[in-house]
């Protein structure tokens, strides 16, 4: 297809409108070990064709989402541009090389916000470049950083995406007096937490929890069976965890991190090629993720009850006046910042971006 003079001039105001349109659309996938990403395909005219986004560990990239979305609906795509907020990737993991894809698709431009920082991932615009295909980066760079500004800080620092969870009540109450706690949050947020338990790599609890609550950390499905996919059960603390602890297992997915170093536990759980992790358990360990600075997410329940007393959900984290108190922002991917399960509220947070 021809293009003409004017179709061209008018190209670059589309391209802009689909980034972000893509920025929008990665929004609706989770956040973990990979970053969240968005894809429009437009065609030579600039009009969009199918828009797509990465759904989460395991699934289909934004691009080979968005090409797929096109072959299904039968819509020929060669000689379009595919404009995504990250960088193609260009390596074989579970899924293919979305570089490779875009050269099999026929697509004649590929316009990206920002590089993969991912060693095995990058290189995805050298690719395409040999290939013949237009390539243009850094359209909307600061806004696809800001997207996925703490999984970058994660592949900077060689750690795993760290998700925290909370189930408290209104007064901050994550057990009674008596040590009891189960259930403070209500069967539909039990089913949420189940369900980021199936698609994380690992589970993080500190020795006090195992000694108290003796977990089994597993991820089930609504009816109660065990999903397919099951996270690796990690304990953190120097106490030794007891041989018939039921997180222990008989598959082999059981890790005793022997530190208190919430940074060394981290290493340790990537080195083991854990990517994201969801830390659960007592204030005492929340409370050393945050003081840290290492929680990336925190998915918080909210039950509508009171205690009035018992153990705090959140440990000291050696602040001592309100201008020095930790910031968050709310957290609207994946379905939102706030939600109602069933009675409680969920609340989904994220470090708030340093102030300029």
């Amino acid at each position: 297809m021809i293009t003409s003079p004017q179709h061209r001039a008018a190209l670059p105001a589309a391209e802009d409108t689909a980034m972000r349109e893509a920025l929008a659309a990665a929004l609706h996938g989770p956040r973990g070990a990979n970053p969240l990403v968005g894809a429009v395909i437009l065609d030579a005219e600039g009009r969009v064709l199918v828009t797509g986004h990465h759904r989460g560990a395991g699934t289909r990239h934004a691009e080979a989402d968005a090409l797929a979305q096109a072959r299904e609906q039968g819509i020929d795509v060669t000689g379009g541009t595919i404009v995504v907020t990250l960088e193609p990737c260009n390596h074989q993991g579970r899924t293919g090389p979305c570089a490779q894809a875009i050269i099999d698709a026929g697509l004649a431009r590929v316009v990206y916000a920002i590089d993969d920082p991912h060693d095995p991932a990058a290189g995805g615009a050298t690719t395409l470049r040999e290939a013949g295909i237009d390539v243009e980066s850094g359209l909307h760079a600061e806004d696809a950083t800001a997207l996925n500004a703490r999984w970058l800080r994660g592949v900077v620092e060689r750690r795993p995406f760290v998700t925290l969870h909370i189930a408290q009540t209104l007064d901050g109450r994550i057990a009674a007096e008596d040590g009891t706690s189960q259930w403070i949050s209500g069967p539909q947020s039990l089913a949420h937490n189940h369900g980021i338990r199936g698609r994380i790599d690992a589970i993080l609890v500190g020795s006090g929890t195992v000694a108290i609550d003796d977990p089994r950390l597993t991820a089930r499905t609504p009816d109660g069976e065990l999903s397919a996919h099951q996270p690796v059960r990690a304990v953190m603390g120097l106490s030794p965890v007891p041989d018939g602890a039921a997180l222990i297992g008989t598959d082999g997915r059981f890790m005793h991190l022997v530190t208190r170093d919430p940074r060394e536990a981290l290493g340790l759980l990537f080195e083991s090629g854990v990517r994201h992790v969801m830390v659960e358990g007592g204030s005492r360990i929340i409370g050393a993720f945050l003081a840290a600075g290492l929680v990336d997410e925190l998915v918080l329940y909210q039950a509508p009850t009171l205690l009035g007393s018992g153990k705090n959900s959140v440990g000291g984290l050696g602040i001592g006046t309100l201008a020095d108190a930790q910031a968050w922002a709310w957290d609207h991917s994946d379905g939102g910042a706030v939600r109602h399960l069933g009675r409680d509220l969920l609340l989904h947070l994220q470090p708030a971006a340093p102030a300029q």
